[in-house]
């Protein structure tokens, strides 16, 4: 990426402002202390989407780890305040640190996908939205979706376990499940068949329980969103740019690997896995 490139994103993010969950309040949304070691920039897609709530489950799991390694999580995402506040509430993601876009502005500004946008004759922005969304859930101008939900029911030895085999999980839709009932579908350490596809269960049925509020305004609901790694004086460190449903990392199997957070090296370079 060149240094033009590198620096319209800084600028973008350092001069958007916008409405901040825990108090709704318009503030800027880049932080001004500068106390961490490294910044970490989410640009959420629909607060609604599958995508946002898988990718704040890792943040969630990973608190601890991103905690020691000073590492600080900011986020912004489609939705409005109470869109947020029960996004907060189901994924435990920091009020104070998620921040709400209503009209994908800073999605538009910095150029990411915004899905598939054919227009179909006869519906509203809302309805074709829908059925836009629906076709890149089948792969249609959706890049890797097909494989990453089939990855989802065949398990995955290259990815950690997901639920501890005490942990119970309850889909709404099935028996609840505790988590050593996968054990029984190959094995335990590592991400087995099922294993994922039942906690995407669990939040698709979050999401339609609750459409109404996470999904205020559904004309967004093929955009995609972004991922930003920044050092403590504002130098791009890692990109990644979604380019379709459930490629919100570059690595599905550990989203989070980019930031090496078993060690602390420092990144010191710019690791862009798209155009």
């Amino acid at each position: 990426m060149n240094r033009n490139k590198r620096m319209k994103v800084f600028d973008c993010l350092k001069e958007t402002k916008a409405l901040r969950v825990r108090d709704g309040k318009i503030v800027p949304f880049w932080p001004n202390s500068q106390s961490y070691s490294r910044l970490l920039i989410m640009i959420f897609s629909q607060l609604g989407d599958f995508d946002t709530l898988e990718y704040a489950w890792w943040l969630n799991q990973k608190s601890s780890e991103l905690m020691a390694n000073n590492i600080l999580v900011q986020a912004i995402g489609i939705g409005n305040r109470e869109s947020g506040l029960k996004f907060c509430d189901y994924t435990s993601f920091p009020q104070e640190n998620l921040f709400v876009d209503p009209d994908a502005n800073i999605h538009k500004t910095l150029g990411l996908y915004e899905g598939l946008s054919w227009n179909i004759p006869g519906l509203n922005e809302g309805q074709n939205a829908w059925v836009n969304l629906m076709l890149m859930c089948a792969g249609i101008a959706s890049k890797g979706t097909l494989k990453e939900v089939l990855r989802g029911y065949t398990g995955d030895k290259k990815a950690p376990q997901l639920i501890t085999d005490q942990e119970v999980v309850d889909t709404k839709l099935l028996p609840p499940l505790k988590g050593s009932f996968f054990n029984l579908a190959g094995g335990k350490g590592f991400q087995r068949p099922f294993e994922l596809a039942t906690l995407r269960l669990r939040n698709m049925t979050e999401v339609l329980s609750n459409w109404k509020t996470y999904v205020p305004n559904g004309a967004y609901l093929t955009q995609r969103g972004a991922t930003f790694l920044f050092d403590q004086k504002g130098n791009l460190l890692y990109e990644h740019r979604d380019q379709g449903i459930l490629g919100f990392a570059e690595n599905m199997s550990n989203p989070l690997g980019f930031l090496s957070l078993n060690s602390e090296p420092v990144l010191n370079s710019v690791n862009i896995d798209q155009e």
